[in-house]
């Protein structure tokens, strides 16, 4: 008689679980570890991007996004004709910001350098000395408090 195919994939399993597991060769185990600390060894630019910082990950992104603006400008610019003219009604809306940051800069540099100006110089070298006796008093500070707390232990 012959048997079902139910009861000989029964019979197969059962077999193949009475079996004992097999065992991994021996240097399987240290191939495995030196490929992960090798893969771990790895500086950040050459892992995966997923495992970039995240602020390397938005400078790569940005910088991405600039050089196809990049190539689709030249790419108009070629169409055009290499007519300077048209290239620069084209985009001349696109770069509108860029004159309204310059100038925020410039204002503020301005306003700074106004300030800087009107501060007496005598104030400036004694805000400067007071920030360096500040130092040095929080560096004692910090010695005396090192020797009383962990220096007697």
């Amino acid at each position: 008689m012959k048997p079902s195919p139910e009861e000989l994939e029964s019979l197969i399993h059962q077999t193949l679980r009475s079996l004992p597991p097999r065992r991994a060769p021996h240097s399987l185990e240290s191939r495995v570890r030196a490929a992960l600390e090798a893969r771990a060894a790895l500086p950040w630019w050459k892992q995966s991007f997923a495992r970039w910082p995240l602020a390397a990950r938005v400078a790569f992104l940005i910088g991405s996004a600039g050089v196809a603006k990049l190539v689709l400008m030249a790419a108009i610019w070629v169409m055009a004709g290499f007519d300077g003219a048209q290239f620069a009604s084209a985009f001349s809306t696109q770069f509108a910001w860029i004159q309204t940051a310059s100038a925020i800069v410039d204002g503020f540099g301005n306003f700074c350098g106004m300030v800087y100006r009107g501060i007496p110089p005598l104030w400036l070298y004694g805000g400067l000395a007071f920030v360096a006796a500040m130092y040095a008093a929080l560096f004692g500070l910090t010695a005396t408090a090192y020797r009383m707390l962990y220096a007697n232990r």
